[in-house]
């Protein structure tokens, strides 16, 4: 199980993913903006999280979260996703102080995932 900080607020969620449709960019090592936690939700099956240290390519963590269970990925965290079964379902909750502006500077994929909607 994973917690949100004291004040922040969801601001944002993606729709429910699958194997067929979970976004490549998921599967990519990928960050967060900064202030924004990712909280993954899997709703059914499993999704193996890995976390990386420092942008190195060897994974520092590596987290089996099952039916009803969450992970967190923190602010500037990189990290992954892999299906770990085929009836997978899961989806993103993103949480902030405040709403963060969306800018120039917006990562592509935080837009592939907000398209996934």
């Amino acid at each position: 199980m994973s917690f949100i900080p004291k004040g922040y607020t969801n601001f944002e969620s993606t729709g429910i993913f699958t194997n067929e449709s979970v976004p490549k960019v998921l599967l990519e090592p990928h960050y967060t903006r900064k202030g924004v936690y990712g909280q993954v939700h899997v709703l059914n099956g499993h999704l193996k999280f890995f976390g990386y240290k420092n942008g190195t390519q060897n994974a520092e963590k590596e987290v089996l979260i099952k039916a009803n269970e969450t992970a967190m990925a923190h602010p500037y965290y990189l990290h992954r996703l892999e299906p770990a079964s085929e009836d997978l379902e899961f989806e993103i909750r993103f949480f902030s102080l405040a709403e963060p502006e969306t800018n120039q500077n917006e990562t592509e994929s935080e837009t592939q995932m907000a398209k996934q909607k």
